[in-house]
């Protein structure tokens, strides 16, 4: 009898942990399945900040929905701004100036034709790419070459203060000429960087991985990169989930600033297709001093570029007489 006592007494001093140490197991095995579907991170990138790309009018007439560029998100070092552009004849971005970094246009549906003050003229379709470094100066139009919406991503990538005052300098690929790969349901374009073992042959003066994914409906795709490099992502169409399986999904025109990490995956958990882009790249860190189309590192030099523009020098020397057609 004393003994059951002492028992009953030690129980209720100590009582069994089976309860727990089993709950505890499972959340372990909770947390190994979610870590097993980033295949290969040992430190997953997540979502730590979520942006909706909303309407606003640029150029002539153009629509944009600006995802970096704008008070939520005003750079995230080297990129300056990504519009998705949508433009509908007579509108456009007639004649206008760019000094200090690289435009990459990529056109969704569509064509844009393109002429600058050094005679270069051409017209980018549905699927192309033009990657434009403008270094110490370009004056240029974008205007639609179609009837209806003309659309496609701008993205403004910054130039280190070595390399802002070079030669400009063009980077075309037509569609069909943009590698590709496949893997589970899942489609990657290479536009710059590598994936799925396959490397883009465009050269990136500052470092940029520029990657447009197709996940069919129960596709996933695991992502590396550079852990040094800051990224985000863009969604095109439908929605999908980021960084960890347990996010809430993520739809259409939203920005995903990505944190810290070796690698992204994303699921696309939704009956309809989804797409985006994953653009990231080596932070420059150095200064930026931004006047519109003029991106240097000091206000002297942005005053210094204002003069040049003006006066059609150090760069813009024909920009005196040249008007687009």
């Amino acid at each position: 009898m004393r003994a059951s006592f002492y028992r009953n007494f030690l129980k209720r001093l100590y009582p069994p942990t089976t309860t727990k140490a089993s709950n505890s197991i499972h959340r372990i095995r909770n947390i190994m399945s979610e870590s097993d579907q980033s295949i290969g991170f040992d430190t997953p990138r997540l979502v730590t900040k979520k942006i909706l790309a909303k309407l606003q009018h640029e150029g002539d007439g153009a629509v944009v929905r600006r995802g970096i560029g704008r008070s939520e998100q005003k750079l995230l070092d080297p990129f300056l701004m990504l519009d998705e552009f949508s433009v509908s004849p007579p509108a456009g971005f007639p004649d206008h100036p760019h000094r200090g970094f690289e435009t990459v246009t990529y056109m969704l549906q569509g064509s844009i034709t393109h002429q600058d003050f050094a005679g270069h003229k051409g017209t980018i379709h549905t699927g192309d790419v033009q990657w434009m470094t403008a270094g110490r100066g370009i004056i240029h139009s974008e205007m639609p070459a179609g009837e209806g919406a003309q659309t496609g991503l701008q993205l403004w990538i910054n130039l280190s203060s070595q390399d802002k005052m070079i030669e400009p300098r063009y980077q075309e690929l037509l569609s069909d000429d943009i590698k590709r790969a496949e893997k589970d349901g899942a489609e990657v374009r290479i536009i710059a960087g590598e994936s799925m073992g396959v490397r883009s042959p465009v050269y990136t003066r500052t470092p940029t991985m520029y990657l447009d994914f197709s996940l069919k409906p129960r596709a996933q795709v695991h992502q590396n990169i550079p852990e040094s490099w800051n990224g985000f992502v863009y969604v095109i169409e439908g929605e999908g989930v980021f960084g960890k399986p347990s996010s809430s999904p993520s739809t259409a025109h939203h920005v995903l600033v990505l944190g810290p990490g070796d690698g992204l995956s994303v699921w696309n958990r939704s009956s309809k297709p989804l797409r985006f882009v994953l653009i990231a790249g080596q932070p420059i860190n150095e200064p930026v001093v931004q006047y519109g189309p003029f991106v240097m590192n000091t206000e002297a030099e942005i005053d210094q570029t204002i003069e040049d523009y003006h006066y059609s020098k150090n760069g813009f020397e024909m920009a005196k007489f040249w008007r687009s057609q």
